[in-house]
């Protein structure tokens, strides 16, 4: 490995660890609460190592969450090459995003459960590329399959998307935020929430 390639793996290798120690301060702390000073004591650099790698908190706070959704984007874009079936497609997507939410709480709960709602340039997670909209448009693809086959007596794609993106989302965030309430059992239950939700809009 020449010079370059090992201060580039450098580089990359302290940028992880910022945003690691970023989205623990985060969670753990409250975003509002944590400063890059803060950041930069956890992780033992000064205030301006961080800043050669983010502008500011709020571009700290957008990497972490497009992280999050690029893992989350990549798995739902396998799912949707997995068969012609468009409800079983559709299910394993849900399946899929409960079970990336409770493999990765920590980055849930920062990029879902814990975003601030001042300070943040809201529009820059919306805009055309971002993950976020990517993960949304494998879910929404997932849907769209479904209403051109007249599956569902609905054909409001989004309406229909958004949906069960809020049902998937609240089956989520109850398993990380109430992870010691004694569930019956958690994976039928999972189970039980997307059957009822994909069945219950059949045509």
């Amino acid at each position: 490995m020449g010079l370059k390639e090992r201060r580039e793996r450098q580089k990359e290798s302290l940028r992880q660890e910022i945003l690691d120690a970023a989205r623990d301060l985060f969670v753990n702390e409250g975003y509002e609460n944590v400063s890059m000073r803060r950041i930069a004591e956890k992780i033992e650099y000064s205030p301006t190592t961080i800043y050669l790698y983010f502008q500011d908190k709020s571009e700290l706070l957008f990497n972490i969450c497009e992280e999050t959704f690029a893992r989350l984007s990549n798995r739902l874009e396998e799912i949707t090459k997995e068969g012609d079936d468009p409800i079983y497609c559709l299910k394993r997507g849900l399946h899929a995003y409960v079970e990336f939410g409770l493999q990765y709480p920590n980055h849930y709960k920062v990029t879902f459960l814990n975003h601030p709602t001042q300070s943040v340039d809201k529009e820059r997670y919306l805009q055309e590329g971002a993950m976020g909209m990517n993960a949304y448009n494998h879910l929404r693809l997932g849907v769209e399959r479904c209403v051109e086959a007249n599956l569902f007596r609905e054909t409001n794609i989004d309406l229909l998307s958004q949906s069960l993106w809020a049902a998937a989302h609240g089956v989520t965030a109850i398993l990380i935020t109430k992870c010691n309430f004694p569930w019956a059992d958690k994976e039928k239950m999972i189970s039980l929430v997307i059957d009822n939700l994909v069945e219950g809009l059949r045509a």
